[in-house]
Formats: structure tokens, sequence, C-alpha cells
């Protein structure tokens, strides 16, 4: 397939195709999301090859946005809007080359919020793809979507795209990202699709630890290594077009959760995993092995991290004064969270619809 565009200005004339794109202007990159934990990693490899390209980062005005953009400004055209409002979107929109979208709300938010995770991950994609059809008809659009787009894999841990799509019940995030990806594979452009696995990089205890089954098989995915494959895609799109893959770190980078937790706890303080049966659920989440990831390093080389270097790095950002303060009161952080286990608070409560959730069993 091939695209053919024209630059008339005073010095060049720039003809390009999939096969072979000319480096005689910069290509104009969209990032949108580009202050989550991998836009900004896209951004600040995007930033590093800015003589190639004109990038334009899109992303919802906060004061963490504010703060981490800035330092790219002299570079990078920053521009601030809600995705989901067609005004803001269309100052992006003209002219573009590739997009690279990430932007969304993601659990526990998006379960929290489901209209607003409409609104981004659904919504939002589909003004954008709209917006693109009329003003960047030839745009290479990649997009990130996610392993939980396929559900529970307990039973079967191998992943591979040609599974059927069965979100877990109550997981509104696949849900809004089903029809992203839906609107994409509609639309009249160039396209594709990175599910990705569990990204593991600037990652916060919450609620919802306790959803995923502790025995569960997880291959995680630096953020640094996701961001390389966004960004590798760029040069070489013609093995992706209109095609979907599954994204994460490879065997390298597979842990069983309850060992990815307990290595955790190890370095941030917290000792050992002690919670009681049931805090934990048992189904009905999301994760597994990349069975045929393989396919897309072998098109874009990105994996350069295991799985240890992931835990290197939190031991080198975790403090011996933190640490030694956690440990002192590990007692009280464990008891909070432990009060965030839905998963126990439903057997607690007796709560059935909660609990055939959460596990396979019945309170008479």
């Amino acid at each position: 397939m091939e695209i053919f565009g024209c630059y008339f200005g005073t010095i060049n004339v720039a003809i390009f195709t999939y096969d072979n794109w000319s480096m005689t202007t910069r290509k104009k990159i969209l990032l949108t999301g580009a202050s989550g934990t991998i836009g900004y990693e896209v951004l600040k490899q995007l930033y590093d090859k800015s003589e190639a390209y004109e990038i334009t980062a899109f992303d919802v005005k906060s004061p963490n946005s504010v703060k981490k953009l800035k330092q790219f400004s002299n570079k990078v055209e920053i521009v601030y809007g809600n995705i989901s409002e067609v005004n803001d979107l269309i100052k992006v929109c003209s002219d573009k080359d590739v997009v690279i979208h990430l932007a969304a709300i993601i659990p526990p938010l998006a379960d929290e919020k489901p209209k607003l995770s409409y609104q981004v991950n659904t919504l939002g994609t589909k003004n954008l793809i709209r917006l693109l059809e009329q003003n960047s008809p030839n745009v290479f659009f990649l997009y990130s979507s996610s392993i939980s787009v396929y559900g529970d894999r307990i039973s079967n841990p191998f992943i591979t795209t040609n599974d059927i799509i069965n979100p877990s019940y109550g997981d509104v995030y696949a849900e809004t990202k089903i029809e992203a990806e839906e609107s994409i594979k509609r639309s009249k452009l160039s396209w594709s699709i990175f599910r990705l696995s569990a990204i593991m990089g600037s990652h916060k205890i919450s609620k919802l630890m306790f959803h995923l089954p502790l025995k569960t098989l997880m291959e995680i995915a630096t953020p640094k290594d996701a961001a390389r494959a966004f960004v590798n895609a760029i040069e070489n799109p013609k093995p992706l077009l209109n095609r979907i893959f599954n994204l994460g770190g490879g065997r390298n980078c597979r842990i069983r959760y309850d060992e990815f937790l307990s290595r955790s706890f190890s370095i941030y303080g917290l000792g050992k995993l002690d919670f009681p049966l049931k805090s934990f659920a048992e189904k009905n989440f999301h994760c597994g092995y990349c069975a045929d990831g393989d396919e897309l390093e072998n098109i874009l080389n990105f994996r350069k991290e295991t799985v240890d270097d992931y835990f290197e790095r939190e031991k080198k950002k975790t403090s011996p004064f933190i640490k030694f303060f956690t440990s002192i009161f590990k007692w009280a952080i464990k008891k909070h969270l432990l009060n965030q286990s839905e998963p126990l608070i439903a057997i607690k409560k007796k709560d059935q619809k909660m609990i055939n959730r959460f596990f396979n069993i019945s309170i008479g």
C-alpha cells in the first residue's frame, strides 16, 4: 500500500511511501495522553528524535500534566484539552502523518466512573477518528488497547489475538476498549492496535490489587519497552497495517501474581504477603501470557527490559528511610489495604451478587 503526499515549500517537494518514508520533511506526530505512564515515555523518546519529528502532545490540563510536559515545550507543541470535546480535538487533527493514541481512563477510576470512562475511552476515540478522517485521511493511527478484552484466563493463560473477546463481568475499562477497537476497524484510516499486557512502571497499590487472583500468570511490560514499540512503529508501519497485536515483555517478563506481590512487599518494607483467606478474588479478572507476543517483537525490536529489571528499579526508587518507616507501620498500612478488599467485604456482608463476581461459592 502506498500513500503519496506532497509538501510545497520554497525548498523541496517530499514524496513518501509506507515502504520508504522520506526524511526530507519531518513527520508530523500527534501523541494523546502525553503525561500518562506510557505517554510520558513515548514523549521522551520522540523528543530525542525531534530532528525527524514535528511533535504535538495533547492532554487534559492538570497540575500534574503541566508540570510533566513543560520541560518539552521548546521542541514540542503542547495542547491541552478534553478528548471527548470536538472543539478541543479539532485543534490538533490537521495534517498529521502519525497518531499515537494513548489517552484513556484506566482502572480503578474507569470502573468507579463508567460514564467518564466511556466519554474518554470510547467517545474520545470516535471523535478523534472522525476528525482525522476529515483532516488527515492518510494518517497512520496507532492505538493502545488492553489484554483485558480477553477476560479471565486463569484456566488458559496463553493468549493469542485469535482468541474470543470476553471481558470479565464489571470490567468497564475492557468494554470501552472493545468499543474503541471496533470504531478503529470500521474507520477509513490505516491503523494498528496493540493490546498491552500489565504495564508496570509508576505502579500504585490500590483496591484493584485484590481483584487479581493470586495464582494468575502475568506477563508484564515496562513503560519504556511499551513506548519503544509505539515509537519504532512510526518508521515501520507496513507489516503493522490494519492488524492487531498483543504487546508483552516476553518470557523474561513472566511471573505469577503472588510472587510479584511478595517481591514488591519486600522491596517496600511491607513484609510478608499475609492477608486473610478470601482477601483476593479467585476469578473474573484478566492477565496471562502473550503467546503470540514475539510477532510484534520481531517487527519492532522493542524489548529491552525484564521483570528483574523492574524490581531492581523499584529497589533504587525506594529509599532506606522510606522502607524503614514503612516497615514500622506495615501493620497499619496492611490493615488500610485490607479494608479496601472488595472480595473480603463481599464475604463479610454475605453479598451474593458480589460473591458471584469474585468466587465460585455460595453463602447460605
